[in-house]
């Protein structure tokens, strides 16, 4: 608990990323830095937040401390990048899918979930085994592949095999001739954890291919094909994988991130919360706690962000604590009623902040966003400082 000045407001700034601009740290300082422009004399408490997704890794290591190695990998194509394992004191490591699997490492040309690749992934998992992690947390969103972990697999030393005991190519289309596995995961007894707020099973209307693949370029037909070859696929890793649950395409949060959730089950590994996680970590309720005002974003908050994302864990919390929660983001799409009935006092938008979408909002708010947001946060001391 903070020591309170006699006049002082006590803010808490916790956003999260605003994708393909800023990571949730940056976002934080920029708007401390318009506040402290108007009101220096107010606590501030930066706590940047993350779900699974990118920045999962920085946003735990500034608040957990630790070790982050840099690890070479590869990215969903197989070309060469550098991931990071987070070593905490107490034997677990944390990484995250994106830096090696993530949407953003593609093209837009390049964005073809039939060919894309977790193997990567399973370098990084590899890496987290061999500095001796006990507990492997793998932060699961923003990828761009769908092959159900098969890449990471291979990594890990279980290659995906065809009926001539070939090894597949890459991708989730090719596990549409999966037969078998050739080798056993190389884990040394560590346990998986895969974090992610996602509850979509492997399979079906609701699963990873029908939900996420079109996001990450697959037509229909690539959707069909996709869903049929990563049922073939669980049912070889519930056949031949020891340990692997049954049901496997029907387990929730078994789709996330392309199926890799699937493939942490079966591994015997499970899924958490990865928001409860990282608000756990940084002490999110004692800090709501002892503030007169939060403030949160996101880069779109819009109809989604309402449904289990991390300004919606925000927004409700303060309301249950009766303190005012404030969200600023890129663009804002959510109407005002359905957004205060989560827990949202008000909204600010960098588009509108720089004139609205009719004069060059967005490339503004894409292209200058630190320079809006603190901005924003000027505006926000001048409205809510004492």
């Amino acid at each position: 608990m903070w020591a309170a000045t006699l006049l002082g407001m006590r803010v808490l700034l916790c956003p999260d990323k605003f994708a393909g601009t800023l990571p949730a740290q940056e976002v934080a300082h920029a708007v401390a830095a318009g506040w402290r422009e108007v009101a220096d004399g107010d606590e501030l408490l930066i706590r940047p937040l993350a779900d699974g997704g990118p920045g999962f890794v920085a946003v735990l290591a500034d608040a957990l401390g630790g070790r982050r190695v840099p690890v070479p990998t590869v990215d969903p194509l197989g070309r060469a990048t550098t991931g990071e394992i987070l070593l905490t004191d107490d034997g677990t490591a944390y990484l995250e899918s994106a830096q090696a699997c993530g949407l953003h490492l593609l093209a837009a040309a390049e964005r073809d979930p039939k060919a894309t690749t977790s193997y990567g992934l399973g370098l990084l998992v590899t890496a987290a085994v061999e500095h001796g992690a006990r507990t492997v947390v793998v932060g699961l969103g923003g990828s761009g592949t769908n092959d159900a972990g098969a890449g990471m697999f291979a990594a890990l030393g279980a290659t995906p095999l065809d009926d001539t005991g070939h090894a597949l190519p890459y991708g989730g289309a090719a596990l549409a001739a999966v037969a078998g596995l050739d080798g056993t995961p190389r884990l040394r007894d560590a346990t998986l954890v895969a974090a992610t707020d996602v509850d979509n099973p492997l399979l079906g209307l609701h699963g990873a291919s029908n939900v996420y693949g079109p996001q990450k370029g697959a037509t229909r037909e690539d959707v069909l094909l996709l869903d049929a070859a990563l049922e073939r696929f669980a049912g070889v890793l519930e056949r031949d994988l020891p340990g692997c649950p049954a049901g496997l395409g029907a387990l929730p949060g078994g789709g996330a991130a392309g199926g890799l959730g699937a493939a942490v089950l079966a591994l015997g590994g499970r899924c958490e919360s990865g928001i409860g996680l990282v608000t756990r970590a940084i002490g999110l309720d004692a800090a709501l706690d002892a503030v007169d005002l939060v403030i949160t974003g996101e880069g779109s908050f819009d109809h989604q962000s309402l449904r289990g994302k991390v300004v919606a864990g925000v927004a409700g919390a303060a309301r249950d604590r009766g303190v005012p929660c404030v969200v600023v983001a890129g663009r804002v799409s959510t109407g005002r009623r359905e957004a205060a009935s989560a827990g949202v006092t008000d909204t600010y938008s960098l588009v509108e902040h720089f004139g609205g979408e009719e004069h060059g909002g967005i490339e503004a708010a894409m292209g200058r966003p630190a320079e809006g947001l603190r901005a924003l946060g000027a505006r926000l001391a001048r409205q809510w400082s004492r």
